[in-house]
């Protein structure tokens, strides 16, 4: 058994040491707004925070995960999905199909959290997460706009 604390609740889960993250997440803990995407680290669907650090959850095995790590998901991320990268994607609407989101929005927070006011080029070299939609310019402008607090032009 491993213990594992995952938005703030300490969970006992039954899984193999080489079992991925994002599994036992799923599967073992029933939280399924983290997504499989490739499964080898290159999409970004999985992520998750770790400490604070954005993970692709798809391709860390569960025997990476030490004693007492904070685990994030899409779900505890802020309580009724306030966070201020999730009020900028609802603002402009940036999700089309919304697969690849929960990553995409777990990511952001993650450079946010580092560099409270990033830089275009900063952006585009951290959040390498795939958009099959495409919807790149917008998750540029969601992110400009929660660095910014949520009111345009501002900063």
């Amino acid at each position: 058994m491993a213990r594992l604390t995952v938005n703030g609740v300490v969970r006992e889960v039954d899984a193999e040491p080489d079992t991925p993250l994002l599994w036992v997440i799923r599967e073992q803990i029933g939280l399924t707004g983290t997504k499989y995407g490739c499964g080898i680290a290159q999409c970004g669907a999985c992520t998750v925070h770790v400490d604070g650090a954005a993970v692709r959850a798809c391709s860390l095995p569960l025997s990476a995960i030490e004693p007492g790590q904070k685990i994030v998901t899409i779900e505890g991320l802020a309580p009724g999905a306030d966070h201020p990268v999730q009020r900028a994607w609802a603002q402009l609407d940036v999700p089309q199909c919304g697969f690849c989101q929960p990553g995409m929005i777990m990511a952001s927070a993650a450079l946010l959290a580092q560099t409270p006011n990033p830089s275009e080029q900063q952006i585009r070299a951290e959040i390498t997460n795939i958009c099959r939609c495409g919807t790149y310019n917008r998750v540029l402008a969601g992110i400009k706009l929660a660095a910014e607090g949520g009111r345009p032009g501002r900063g």
